[in-house]
């Protein structure tokens, strides 16, 4: 009921609206003549007959024998009467069974529901809304953007052009709003001036007009575009967008940084003012088969592992941990520390993957971003491809990554990495077992291209799995929030957090936090000068801030617990 008044107006301002009563009105205008006709005759025959009926009777048997009902009361016996109750009959099969059903549902029921609809989608937001992000498209990275704006209390709107896709998002509980993308209006209505960003991921022409649409609207809200092409990044800028990103390659240099030939030492993966953090590889280092208290690399380096990856699944660091072959270290520190990090551990590395080779498997955009990297760092690589359009050199091998001769050809015996990058997540699965299978030791990193099978994908053998959705989202959330969090892969956040009274006046090892909550301290912020990877003796003051990774349900606890 709470649609009605909507739909009472969209109903009768449409200018098809008043042509389809108008329509309707004429029609129903004819039928009410045909019946006064048959009913004018009617008396005529009768008399002819020699009986006589009131004019209510004549309707009646008007209506009667036109709707087919013919409860047979009132009959004619000449055969004139029986030849005009014939012709009644048949306007009435034609006029009331065919023709008013179907103009009634075209002129009127059909408009109706369409009205419904329509007033289902909201063509505007409330005028005081403020701080919200809004998306111009639905695909996996909006879905898991939309969960981390929930967590972190941002509204949004999904700006739906087409009717039906929007009534779909509307049925998913999705906040929809139905506009045009290149009109001005739309985003007038939308509040474009409050909105704390935009994010266009169409395809480059489409980003195009709704950026420089979007800026001529608004000068300073921050416009976040991805480009299919290297040649549209310039063209998104000079449009008015105020980040371009590449998202596809971005992916894939990100799955090329983690093969063992390129991957000598730690990838600093995100940085919070001084403090750095790093994924380091266990794989092949002296650190395979330690615990982290046996390992040393605090007193070695001065790094601190703040997390451990084990085939997706992030682990809190303890003393007695085992790190595993499939390992992948998250260690925070300072450059200087990475650095020493490197020279330790790196050199070993080296020694063991000097004659690195890497599989890609797929060429597509993903493919080629990881192809032309790993070229770049002078690694050799294999691109196996069924396309023959997308053969770009020797380099790349036309074929089926599921035929083995086809393998063979490409070095998977002897290589040290295979990247698994088709846009498929059911293929990337498939030829994950089947790398697996053929080498237990190989190195396999792996594109997911929904959250939900990253699971899969470790679980069918891969070592890393990298989300498109998840970067792009993460990417975007730390633009939102540049000083405050840092989102890595899979929901794990750096976080800042006023140290709470009840921790006020103890030691850092006093605290517990990491026991209670999942969370570690990384830094500390006293007096403008941060304090990285403090020693466990460090008294914590009031007013310090404190810098803690952690996952989001870590986070959440930590908050329970002391705020």
């Amino acid at each position: 009921m709470k649609f009605l008044p909507s739909q009472i107006i969209y109903f009768t301002q449409r200018r098809t609206t008043k042509r389809n009563f108008r329509l309707l009105f004429n029609f129903m205008l004819v039928l009410a003549v045909l019946v006064v006709i048959f009913s004018v005759l009617f008396h005529f025959i009768m008399l002819f007959e020699g009986k006589e009926f009131s004019w209510i009777t004549g309707f009646y048997w008007t209506l009667t024998v036109m709707s087919t009902l013919g409860f047979g009361d009132i009959t004619f016996a000449s055969d004139l009467g029986k030849a005009f109750t014939m012709i009644v009959l048949l306007s009435g099969i034609l006029f009331l069974l065919v023709m008013l059903p179907f103009t009634f549902i075209q002129f009127f029921y059909g408009p109706w529901l369409e009205a419904q609809s329509r007033a289902k989608t909201p063509r505007e937001l409330p005028e005081n809304t403020s701080g919200h992000v809004i998306l111009t498209s639905f695909d996996p990275m909006t879905i898991n953007l939309i969960e981390q704006l929930k967590k972190y209390e941002y509204e949004y709107a999904i700006l739906a052009p087409d009717l039906q896709n929007a009534l779909e998002l509307y049925d998913l509980n999705f906040r929809v709003v139905r506009g045009d993308l290149g009109d001005p209006e739309t985003y007038k209505r939308l509040c474009i001036q409050n909105a704390a960003m935009l994010i266009a991921n169409n395809d480059d022409m489409t980003n195009t007009n709704i950026s420089f649409t979007v800026r001529e609207i608004s000068k300073t809200i921050p416009i976040v575009t991805n480009a299919d092409a290297d040649n549209s990044m310039d063209i998104l800028e000079l449009a008015g967008s105020t980040y371009v990103f590449q998202f596809m390659k971005m992916l894939g240099e990100s799955l090329a940084r983690r093969t063992l030939g390129m991957s000598m030492g730690a990838n600093v993966i995100g940085r919070f003012d001084e403090l750095l953090i790093a994924e380091a590889p266990v794989m092949r280092t002296p650190l395979e088969g330690k615990t982290i208290i046996q390992s040393n690399l605090r007193e070695k380096t001065g790094v601190t592992i703040v997390g451990l990856w084990e085939r997706g699944q992030f682990k809190i660091p303890q003393p007695q941990t085992r790190i595993e072959s499939t390992t992948v270290l998250l260690l925070a520190g300072s450059a200087e520390q990475l650095k020493k990090y490197d020279e330790v551990f790196s050199i070993h590395r080296m020694f063991h993957t000097a004659d690195a080779s890497v599989i890609i498997l797929g060429g597509g955009r993903v493919g080629r971003a990881a192809a032309d990297l790993l070229e770049e760092r002078q690694i050799a690589y294999k691109v196996l491809e069924k396309s023959r359009k997308l053969i770009k050199n020797d380099n790349y091998i036309q074929g089926n990554a599921a035929d083995l001769h086809t393998l063979y050809q490409a070095g998977i015996k002897k290589a040290s990495s295979v990247i698994i990058t088709t846009h498929d997540d059911s293929m990337n699965i498939y030829l994950t077992i089947y790398c697996r299978k053929l080498r237990s030791d190989i190195q396999i990193v792996s594109r997911a291209n929904l959250d939900r099978n990253i699971s899969k994908l470790h679980s069918a053998g891969a070592d890393l799995v990298m989300s498109h959705a998840s970067m792009g989202a993460n990417t975007i959330i730390n633009l939102l929030k540049p000083n405050k969090i840092l989102m890595f892969a899979e929901g794990l956040n750096i976080f800042r957090a006023s140290v709470f009274k009840s921790l006020a006046d103890k030691s850092l090892a006093e605290t517990q936090i990491r026991k209670q909550t999942g969370c570690s301290i990384i830094a500390i912020n006293k007096d403008n000068k941060l304090d990285i990877n403090p020693e466990p003796s460090i008294l914590l003051r009031e007013h310090d801030e404190m810098i803690l990774i952690g996952t989001s349900d870590a986070e959440k606890r930590l908050m329970d617990i002391y705020q």
